[in-house]
């Protein structure tokens, strides 16, 4: 007879977690993941509508705002002390290649996957030092860091210096019990990328370098987010996790 095992889901109850980008795809499915299991979700993001049919889904707080504005950043993370945890989910592209990269294009990419990620990291870690240390920030990351993906010349700039960022504050706030982690998915079926890669002739050369056959869900993706805040991975950090369908692995 095969006993029957029972899973333990991670209660986050009373925790506060902020979750930037929590408007759409990973961030939104991370927060209501997160909502789900207990947290207080104080979301970010630049869109009110999308806020705004978060909160009434979750009933989390919000803070209308734009993160590629630095003071506005800054801010904004402020006004939401006393997190346990943080949530870098925030990003943006813009394809271009070599050739026609564009100043404008690099600032937009640069602004908000990489900038927006350590000053929302710094404001939060001074918060907590302050509050006398603990907690975990999780960025969110991309295999693109890792790999060369034609027309993601900035994108894939900015990933890079999230993970070695990742890195450093690892580092430098492991003294005050911080955890940081980073996870670099693969292709993420979000709403825009599953219309974006429907086309077989764009999606079977890539779908046959994933292992498990398929892309990632929003869902995988959240659900290794919290299981990186959780308590139950204590002494990781540091890391870049994959969450990739075996795609960095062959």
């Amino acid at each position: 007879m095969v006993k029957k095992v029972e899973s333990v889901v991670q209660s986050f109850k009373d925790n506060v977690v902020i979750v930037t980008g929590a408007g759409k795809g990973i961030g939104r499915a991370t927060a209501i993941e997160l909502a789900h299991r207990g947290a207080k979700v104080i979301a970010m993001a630049r869109t009110s509508s999308d806020l705004e049919a978060l909160n009434a889904q979750i009933a989390s707080s919000s803070i209308d705002v734009d993160l590629s504005n630095a003071n506005d950043a800054r801010l904004a993370m402020k006004a939401a002390t006393g997190a346990d945890f943080l949530v870098n989910c925030a990003g943006t592209n813009v394809l271009q290649n070599i050739l026609d990269m564009t100043d404008d294009a690099y600032e937009t990419i640069m602004n908000v996957n990489l900038r927006a990620a350590l000053i929302c990291s710094q404001e939060f870690a001074r918060d907590r030092v302050r509050l006398g240390g603990g907690g975990a920030i999780v960025n969110v990351s991309s295999i693109a860091g890792q790999r060369g993906f034609a027309d993601h010349l900035v994108y894939a700039a900015s990933k890079a210096g999230l993970d070695g960022a990742t890195r450093v504050m690892a580092k430098e706030l492991g003294a005050y019990g911080i955890r940081v982690n980073a996870v670099a998915p693969t292709i993420t079926m979000t709403d825009l990328a599953a219309e974006a890669w429907s086309d077989p002739a764009k999606k079977d050369p890539m779908m046959v370098r994933h292992p498990l056959g398929r892309f990632a869900e929003v869902e995988d993706v959240a659900k290794t987010i919290i299981a990186l805040l959780s308590g139950d991975v204590p002494a990781v950090t540091g890391s870049v996790i994959p969450i990739d369908c075996g795609f960095l692995g062959v």
